[in-house]
């Protein structure tokens, strides 16, 4: 895949830097959309600038449509041998537990049997996603790369872009090819997650608008 010669610098912690830097390296055959390594320094890293628009950068349509041509993306992904070094997933256990302590909305919390952990990104995100007309053209932001559950990074995805859209779960699940309903059984633990991270770090007018969401809980 022909590479642009400008790059973007991007500022890391050191643990998350040494993550990205453990996926790109893994990645560096460009079988998937990813920027190239150039240079790693003391506080960030140097990569290629892959061309592109957030997914959500036009209409609501054409978000779907990209969400959609992302799925084979991260299903590739997937499939990939994980390098040696990631961390392991998200304690599911964990955030079910401060979730209730902290006194989050009601929700219908059970943590799915887990599947072989995978290659996971940790963030596939409208913002983490580049794409030209419907064609995905970069894959950024590998910071939070891990060792998980493939469904669960699968519904992470789409539970976040449904708040946006709720087409947006179908559009991912088809375009992955998953079972909706394993993927729909993880929402109750990424609400939970979602809403302690606003609770602890977020913006108050966030977590007000999530609140309101979650007390009128469905699982449809």
């Amino acid at each position: 895949m022909a590479r642009p010669a400008r790059g973007r610098e991007a500022l890391r912690g050191p643990a998350r830097q040494a993550v990205e830097v453990t996926a790109l390296r893994a990645l560096a055959d460009q079988e998937l959309p990813v920027p190239e390594l150039l240079d790693e320094r003391a506080d960030s890293v140097l990569i290629t600038l892959l061309p592109g628009e957030r997914l959500d950068a036009g209409t609501a349509d054409l978000r779907l449509r990209r969400l959609l041509a992302s799925g084979p993306w991260l299903r590739r992904l997937h499939r990939r041998r994980p390098p040696t070094g990631l961390p392991a997933a998200p304690d599911d256990a964990g955030i079910v537990d401060r979730y209730r302590r902290t006194g989050g909305p009601p929700l219908p919390l059970a943590v799915p049997p887990p599947t072989p952990a995978v290659f996971c990104h940790g963030d596939w995100t409208d913002g983490n996603l580049l794409a030209v007309s419907d064609e995905i053209t970069a894959v950024l932001d590998w910071e939070a790369a891990h060792l998980g559950d493939p469904v669960r990074e699968l519904a992470r995805a789409a539970y976040g872009a449904s708040l946006k859209d709720e087409r947006s779960v179908d559009a991912l699940v088809e375009g992955y090819g998953a079972d909706a309903r394993a993927v729909r059984a993880w929402f109750p633990v990424h609400a939970a997650e979602l809403w302690l991270w606003f609770a602890e770090a977020g913006p108050p007018a966030y977590l007000t608008q999530l609140t309101e969401r979650l007390e009128g809980w469905s699982d449809g």
